[in-house]
């Protein structure tokens, strides 16, 4: 029997291959046919990721507040499209005292509850890494050329990821962050500069008709951001003793272990944008 062609991160790579060019196929027809319909599967995506990120942290022994981040979580990205970044964050201020008061009472009226600082605050901490960093890609659809500045955050972060591994298999011999995330290397981090600011370059000047030195500020912003992001669920991944939050996508693990560089990186794209466009 065959045994499938895996990367140096262990990974099946046709799979991984096959299932990134799906996606991203998926996103551009969206983009660029329905640019709206962007909240729908930003909706549904973070669906599935807070799903997996908090079953895999209730297998660990944290009980969060499952149901109402899965409901406010809807809520602070749907609440962009009549009202901005400010309806996200009353909905994410709405969610947190829902949350206060679903722990409050998870054991029942009579019952002391169990953990109460420790599971609140972690699910707040969810509610702010998933649903409300993301809601910074939603509110850019609304904004001039808003589908060609998710383009661009998408763009970036590929170029970044692509980056990353090529001089990270090439030339990678310098860990990063060893006893975080053992494969990643300065080379790699360096190829990921080089590749994201090209590509930031070339999204200012063809997608979003602005001038080049908003990409060079852009992309070296969006490497770190990505990079940390990433380093960020590993070493939450590395405390829960996984080594992905789901299965859903073959080659890449779940939805969540997609978008963990592409989070952080949607406020980072929005900011820059808002700021110098």
């Amino acid at each position: 029997m065959t045994t499938p062609t895996t990367s140096k991160a262990g990974r099946n790579l046709p799979a991984a291959i096959g299932v990134g060019v799906g996606l991203g196929a998926m996103l551009i027809a969206v983009l660029a046919l329905v640019p709206l319909a962007f909240y729908g599967v930003v909706g549904v995506a973070l669906a599935i990721a807070t799903w997996e990120v908090g079953k895999r942290l209730r297998d660990g022994g944290y009980d969060i507040a499952l149901i109402p981040l899965l409901v406010g979580g809807q809520g602070v990205i749907w609440a962009t499209w009549p009202w901005g970044i400010e309806g996200a964050f009353v909905a994410f201020v709405i969610t947190v005292l829902v949350m206060m008061v679903w722990k409050l009472f998870a054991q029942g009226l009579t019952a002391a509850p169990q953990n109460y600082l420790r599971d609140l605050s972690l699910s707040v901490l969810v509610l702010a890494w998933l649903p409300m960093l993301a809601t910074f890609a939603t509110a850019m659809i609304q904004q001039d050329h808003g589908a060609n500045r998710v383009f661009t955050l998408i763009i970036v972060v590929v170029c970044s990821d692509v980056g990353g591994y090529a001089a990270g298999v090439l030339l990678g011999k310098h860990p990063m962050a060893p006893a975080i995330s053992p494969k990643k290397s300065w080379e790699g981090l360096g190829g990921s500069m080089v590749f994201a600011t090209a590509g930031a370059v070339c999204c200012a000047l063809w997608l979003l008709d602005t001038h080049w030195w908003v990409g060079l500020a852009l992309g070296p912003l969006m490497v770190i951001v990505a990079t940390t992001g990433d380093l960020v669920e590993s070493q939450v991944k590395r405390d829960l003793g996984i080594k992905d939050m789901g299965t859903l996508l073959p080659g890449h693990g779940g939805i969540m272990d997609r978008l963990d560089s592409l989070l952080s990186s949607a406020f980072v794209t929005w900011a820059v944008l808002t700021l110098l466009m």
